[in-house]
């Protein structure tokens, strides 16, 4: 009777670890399908304008939960089997909910999407003519790619990765009691994980930030190097992948599957459903042609925006426009 006990008892925390594993995926599959409607069609290649604050806001959390909610899940897991364990010793008077702990990790996630958001629409609002797509934009995009393989091999992404993996030690030498020190936990890890991440997440704007294949390309890549066993080989697995990603943009972006092209009619149709104008207007400031009603007037249609010449009365014939739309001297 002991024995069936105690496998009962150890099936409980088993079990428990797998229904929370489920919430978690559950959870990620509805943030993807949520991500899905708020940016379906809204997929204008590189640079692709964010939107308002309010839009981006609500959307940028909405995808982190999509995108890193799997990735997570090992941190939770282990948030959640240490509290079982303290409260079997008696050492912990009541269970935190997970649930603090992930709105800690979003809010850190939240902090560094509004920053990324301000440099963003910052450096696109100085409509640089050498960023346009038919310029220099191809070498920009692929640029960020490769300086993000780059950033993979740094000592920094090292440090950060190890502290993201190592779930058991970063509990044991961070740990906080109660909501507000689970909420500061969560934090704290998304701040790491940040650390980690964020030459991803800049990937992410150069190839699009409304592509929802691009989001989980990079969701992907993400989980990539979180769970495989070794971080050396996810590390460098990655850094490869950014590498052909970065070189391909900048010499073949029409050769990129996925990759919307800014000019492209899918680019432009992305733009209207934005409610901006077509391409014209696209990190150059310059109208586009067609978009808007010419500063011409129209022959016959509009009195002309110049003064009749008559009207001065220097010696000078009055114009007359027929209802043909020509004009003809009347003395």
């Amino acid at each position: 009777m002991a024995s069936i006990a105690q496998t009962r008892s150890a099936r409980r925390p088993a079990g428990a670890q797998l229904g929370l594993l489920g919430l978690l995926l559950a959870a990620a599959g509805i943030a993807w399908v949520l991500t899905r409607e708020r940016v379906l069609g809204m997929d204008a290649g590189p640079g692709t304008d964010p939107g308002s604050v309010g839009f981006y806001v609500v959307s940028w959390i909405v995808m982190m939960a999509a995108m890193m909610f799997p990735s997570i899940a090992p941190m939770v897991l282990t948030f959640a089997f240490i509290q079982r364990r303290r409260i079997e010793r008696g050492a912990l008077e009541r269970i935190v909910s997970r649930w603090t702990f992930i709105a800690g990790y979003l809010l850190a996630w939240t902090a560094f999407g509004l920053a990324a958001y301000v440099l963003f629409v910052g450096v696109r609002s100085l409509s640089i003519p050498a960023f346009s797509w038919h310029r220099g934009g191809p070498y920009l995009a692929g640029a960020v790619l490769v300086a993000a393989a780059a950033y993979q091999l740094t000592p920094a992404k090292d440090a950060c990765l190890r502290r993201c993996r190592g779930t058991l030690d970063f509990l044991m030498t961070q740990w906080r009691e109660g909501p507000w020190g689970a909420l500061r936990m969560g934090s704290v890890h998304g701040a790491w994980c940040i650390g980690c991440c964020w030459g991803l997440m800049a990937s992410l704007f150069a190839l699009g930030l409304m592509s929802l294949t691009w989001m989980i390309v990079v969701a992907g890549l993400i989980a990539v190097e979180k769970v495989l066993p070794s971080k050396a080989f996810a590390n460098h697995l990655v850094a490869s992948v950014l590498v052909v990603l970065g070189l391909s943009v900048a010499l073949a972006p029409s050769d990129v599957p996925a990759l919307t092209l800014p000019g492209s009619p899918a680019a432009v149709r992305a733009m209207h459903t934005l409610g901006m104008p077509s391409m014209g207007t696209h990190k150059t400031g310059m109208p586009s042609m067609g978009s808007h009603k010419t500063a011409m007037p129209s022959m016959g249609t509009h009195k002309t925006a110049m003064p009749s010449m008559g009207t001065h009365g220097r010696g000078m014939h009055r114009t007359v426009v027929h209802p043909a739309g020509m004009r003809a001297p009347n003395p």
